[in-house]
Order: structure tokens, then C-alpha cells, then sequence
């Protein structure tokens, strides 16, 4: 039995026009991006998911020029966040200030909204400012709503946060908390370029040639596309498969297995369950299939799952990465017996 409504005609459309505004973001995104593709695909699940993506590579590999052409795509309110070790909670909020009312000539504070008011956000190096900083996020990528002086302030419908990080440790990072991490839907990783792609970048970034970004899709376009995901049914054993792939991460219980005891300290919660289904929902709509299997969970389970476990140092001492575990995970489950 499935505990989705079926997909309606109505429904059937609306995930073929989705494909077809997927096919053109590529081909604009594409005018300004070299490759990359899998990044892009990963951003469209999050937004479809109305989740949050964070992306993390080396300096030069484009992120945020990858996140501000997919603002200009989408026609949408865009701001961006240069993270620094000076930012303040206010910087990003926004804040009160004291005026005096024209007609009553009374003093009244009024709110001044901060940039986190737009459709998307885009931290660009998240982690290069304190985490008092950092948290300040929290409250509006769970909530959806800034609280000032006592008052609630609602977000912009749709909202998301696309963040930038580098994963190279230096001076002057300050590591994002599990809190604020799980918050992510995605932890995206950006790599290098192909050879192919790399003298594609450097022939078009040298050039004098520019490239003008059509607008694909609205805000009601997200909206009415995002409760389609939502819509698409899902089959008891392809929940029984997100779910034991899930648990099988937690160490140190019944469920966990055994190079999990070995190699993790932390394993994920039942937030993960739950995107692990929302973002396999998006993954097969964005294949043609308006029917979700194990597959699909298989095939996110990597950006979902990997800033939610915590290697242990044995892992490290072993050069045992997350993506390491994570792969070991999917083996050790067939998509075809998950109950």
C-alpha cells in the first residue's frame, strides 16, 4: 500500500513541464557554467524539495557563480551574504532602529529587514564567520521567520539558502555545528573539472564573448512544482529501504553494522529518513518516472548522508572517508530485498 495520494493527469503534466524547465535551466546555466552537471541537478532536487544545499570545494571551482547564474534563471529576488569573521547576527537579520513618526511625532522603532528576506540566500563561505553568526540562519532556514524585538517576521515563500564552504582548514574557519549542518538537506561536492572541461573554461573566461540568462521558471512555478514532489506516491518497501538504510548508520545499536561500529561515532537521525524519501521523490520525477523505487533513494543517499555521520578516529587513521562508509552502506543492502 502506498501512503501517497496517487499522481493525477493534472499531476502527469505538471512533472513533464517540470522536466522540460529542468532541460532548459541546464541549457542556460550551461551558457555560464562549464560541466558540472551533477551540481546542478542536486541544487533543482533541493529547491523542488524545499530544502537548503551546501556546497563545498576548493577555492575557483565556480560555486557561487554556479548559485548566482541559477538566481538569474530563476526569476526570483536573489541576495548574497559575504561571510566574514566581523559579521554580525543583525548583518543577516536585520534589524530596529528608532524613528520618529511623521504624524504623531512620536518615537517608534521600526523594522529594517536584512538581506535573508529574498527567495534565495546565498552564504557564500559559511564558514568563515563565528557560530554566533552562523546560527543566526538557524531560526530562518527551520522556521521560516526571523523573531526582532519580540515580533515574528515571515520569510519570502519560496526560500531557500544555498551555502558556500571551503574544506580546507586554516585560520579563520569556524566549523558549521551539526545543528546548523542538518539543517542542510544536501551537502553538495563541487570537483574539479574534466581536461575537456577545464580549456572549455579557460577559452570561454578569457574571451570578450558574454551570455545573457533567460528566465525559466516563477515563484509560483516552485511552489506549484514543489507540492507535485510531494505528491508522487512511494511504495512500503521503498520507505523499509530509506528506513534501514538509515538506521544501519547508527552505531553501537541493533541495526548498525559492524564497519559502522568501527568507523563512526555519530550515525543519522530521522531527518535523514525523512529527506531521503522527499529528495528520491524529486530524483525520479527529474528521470521521467513519476513513481519512486530504491534506486532513487540509492541515488541521493550520498549528499543527504554525508554531513550527518561523524567519522571516528579509527576511520581517519584509516584514511576511511564518509563518501567511504556511505558507498559500504549502499553495497550492503540489495534495492531489490530492502524490507
Amino acid at each position: 500500500m502506498n501512503t501517497a495520494e496517487p499522481v493525477s493527469a493534472a499531476d502527469v503534466q505538471a512533472v513533464e513541464q517540470l522536466r522540460s524547465a529542468h532541460r532548459q535551466l541546464r541549457q542556460e546555466i550551461g551558457k555560464i557554467i562549464v560541466g558540472q552537471e551533477h551540481v546542478l541537478d542536486q541544487l533543482l532536487t533541493a529547491i523542488f524539495c524545499r530544502g537548503h544545499a551546501l556546497l563545498m570545494g576548493v577555492p575557483g571551482l565556480a560555486k557561487t557563480l554556479m548559485v548566482s547564474t541559477l538566481a538569474q534563471a530563476l526569476d526570483m529576488s536573489f541576495k548574497r551574504i559575504q561571510f566574514t569573521p566581523d559579521l554580525m547576527p543583525s548583518d543577516i537579520t536585520g534589524t530596529e532602529v528608532i524613528q520618529d513618526d511623521p504624524v504623531s511625532k512620536q518615537r517608534m522603532f521600526k523594522f529594517l529587514p536584512g538581506p535573508v528576506f529574498a527567495n534565495i540566500l546565498l552564504a557564500d563561505e559559511i564558514n568563515r564567520t563565528p557560530p554566533k553568526t552562523q546560527a543566526a540562519l538557524l531560526e530562518a532556514m527551520q522556521e521560516r521567520k526571523v523573531s526582532i524585538g519580540g515580533s515574528d517576521y515571515p520569510m519570502k515563500d519560496p526560500f531557500f539558502v544555498l551555502a558556500t564552504q571551503n574544506p580546507i582548514e586554516q585560520e579563520g574557519t569556524y566549523p558549521l555545528p551539526e545543528a546548523q549542518l542538518d539543517r542542510f538537506l544536501f551537502l553538495i561536492k563541487v570537483d574539479y573539472p574534466s581536461d575537456a572541461e577545464e580549456e572549455r573554461i579557460m577559452r570561454q573566461g578569457t574571451s570578450d564573448v558574454s551570455f545573457s540568462i533567460g528566465k525559466i521558471l516563477h515563484g509560483d512555478d516552485i511552489l506549484r512544482l514543489q507540492h507535485v514532489v510531494r505528491r508522487v506516491p512511494v511504495a512500503d518497501h521503498v520507505f523499509a529501504y530509506a528506513k534501514r538504510l538509515t538506521r544501519m548508520t547508527r552505531p553501537n545499536t541493533p541495526e548498525a553494522a559492524d564497519f559502522v561500529n568501527k568507523w563512526l561515532t555519530w550515525g543519522a537521525g530521522p531527518r535523514a529518513s525523512m529527506n531521503l524519501i522527499l529528495a528520491a521523490k524529486a530524483h525520479a520525477i527529474l528521470n521521467g518516472n513519476v513513481h519512486v523505487s530504491a534506486a532513487d533513494v540509492a541515488a541521493v543517499a550520498p549528499p543527504i548522508l554525508r554531513h550527518r555521520l561523524i567519522p571516528n578516529f579509527t576511520a581517519q587513521s584509516e584514511g576511511i572517508s564518509v563518501d567511504d562508509v556511505i558507498q559500504r552502506l549502499l553495497q550492503a543492502i540489495p534495492k531489490n530485498q530492502a524490507a
